[in-house]
């Protein structure tokens, strides 16, 4: 593939626009170090250095977006409580306009806090109301994303299984992505895959493709079941399988599968790695870019964020610097 096209197409996507509709949360990263294990039970004792709050879900989607220039427009749900007004306050400095940002009664902002001791997590646990959010919500929603002036290269649902996304929302998002004649991605969780019917691209992962498939993928021939029957399940124009140490597979119309290599020197943490894979990957197709570049684009920018510790993003000149090769 031509690297100078490529490079163009990323110049380009400081013009483009997304919605980005999903699970809004903060991933919060406590740092240290472990020395003994206690005496009390036999787990680690982790002596504390450092924490930090980031971006986290659809609002890292965002992050990801704007980091390379994009424009984003945000929808989700948070609580009415510290944590949602810090996750505001962040979208705000990034000069997102958070209209879309919905405060529901009775549910708590999503937070993720990760331990992690010299490089790798220790234990994650998560504060949550994972129910369906409440129909007068959907609609704040489904009106937001209707009412954006503008001109939208397309849109994100970024699904977490937190109760935002629901099969009425997909259903009017679709409505909206083909009134507009833009693409809509969807990065799954397996539960739901029969909400997305009629969108644009999904963007599994090689496990969430064989849970949905009912296909354990194994080699390229199971690999090409599992993507064929997804395919006809949902009515997508394409379907792109990330897998790990194997790269990525892009699925378009009737055609066989493109394996694309991984890029990935090094992994160190995946945390983040599917927010990274869909957003550099709908910028890319709003900028111009066929479905093979746009994945391609997208393998580098994740082959990037795998090598960092923690929620990552990539910057413009990063992501030119690792196509360059």
């Amino acid at each position: 593939m031509d690297n100078k096209s490529l490079l163009g197409k990323i110049n380009i996507f400081k013009d483009a626009t997304i919605m980005v509709v999903g699970d809004v949360m903060l991933d919060h990263f406590i740092w240290g170090k472990v020395t003994r294990i206690s005496p009390e039970a036999p787990v680690p004792v982790v002596d504390i250095e450092d924490e930090s709050l980031m971006l986290g879900g659809a609002a890292n989607v965002l992050n990801n977006i704007t980091s390379l220039g994009g424009r984003a427009h945000l929808c989700g749900v948070i609580g009415h409580d510290d944590m949602g007004k810090r996750l505001v306050h962040e979208l705000r400095a990034l000069g997102v306009d958070t209209g879309g940002v919905i405060v529901e009664e009775g549910r708590p902002t999503t937070i993720k806090t990760r331990v992690v001791a010299h490089g790798q997590q220790v234990v994650r646990f998560d504060r949550e109301n994972r129910g369906q959010i409440g129909r007068a919500t959907e609609d704040l929603i489904i009106d937001y994303v209707k009412g954006v002036d503008g001109s939208l290269g397309g849109i994100i649902v970024s699904d977490y299984a937190k109760g935002v996304v629901t099969k009425r929302l997909v259903g009017e998002l679709v409505k909206v992505a083909a009134k507009r004649r833009i693409p809509i991605a969807v990065d799954p969780k397996v539960g739901h895959f029969d909400f997305y019917k009629g969108v644009t691209v999904v963007t599994p992962n090689n496990l969430e493709a064989s849970q949905a498939s009912g296909t354990d993928i194994v080699d390229e021939e199971t690999l090409r079941i599992a993507g064929r029957s997804l395919m006809a399940k949902l009515g997508s124009e394409a379907l792109l399988v990330t897998r790990g140490e194997h790269g990525m597979s892009l699925f378009i119309g009737d055609n066989p599968p493109v394996n694309i290599p991984t890029v990935a020197k090094e992994v160190f943490d995946v945390t983040g790695a599917g927010d990274t894979v869909i957003a550099v990957f709908t910028l890319a197709l709003a900028a111009g870019a066929s479905m093979h570049e746009a994945a391609v684009i997208a393998n580098h920018a994740a082959g990037i964020v795998v090598g960092e510790v923690g929620t990552a993003t990539v910057g413009t000149e990063e992501l030119k610097k690792a196509i360059k090769g």
